[in-house]
């Protein structure tokens, strides 16, 4: 049983939908709603979520919207990707900071405190979100250390909150 619980979900108006895609588009290119979608927002305990259809697709960290999981699997975008090896994706899937070791390549356009989601190098299928604690190109050249701090991930509260 979850004991995740959201609060306060409300229908939110086109115009907050469309400004909610244009800041996933312009920092991931990629939304996982399109404009016309229903779209509700509801309090978490740690983070505003958003809703299409039943499915939690996005986060909302702060006021900055972050496509959840759920949403990377609907449509994985281009960009602030960060990709680990096989050897840790157990530790990533399990919600595990991600150490800068395990990381094969990562998106040059991260800057420190963006956030992100993590992929696996052999399929590029999502496995969380985080904040870049490195810029990119210090990610994918980095021997030691954290360079993800993991928000959401596989398996946490959120995800199974979306099983039915």
């Amino acid at each position: 049983m979850v004991t995740l619980r959201v609060r306060k979900r409300r229908r939110l108006r086109r115009k907050e939908v469309a400004t909610l895609q244009e800041s996933l588009q312009a920092g991931f290119g990629a939304s996982p709603f399109p404009t016309d979608a229903n779209v509700d927002r509801a309090e978490g305990p740690t983070y505003d979520v958003l809703y299409e259809g039943g499915d939690i697709v996005a986060l909302l960290v702060g006021e900055v919207p972050v496509p959840s999981v759920r949403g990377l699997l609907r449509d994985p975008p281009p960009r602030r990707h960060v990709t680990v090896d096989a050897g840790a994706v157990p530790f990533v899937y399990n919600g595990a900071d991600v150490m800068a070791p395990g990381i094969v390549g990562a998106d040059p356009t991260i800057e420190p405190g963006d956030l992100v989601w993590i992929r696996d190098e052999a399929n590029g299928v999502p496995l969380a979100v985080g904040r870049a604690l490195l810029s990119g190109a210090a990610m994918a050249a980095e021997r030691k250390g954290k360079a993800v701090e993991s928000l959401h991930h596989v398996g946490d509260r959120l995800w199974k909150l979306g099983e039915g």
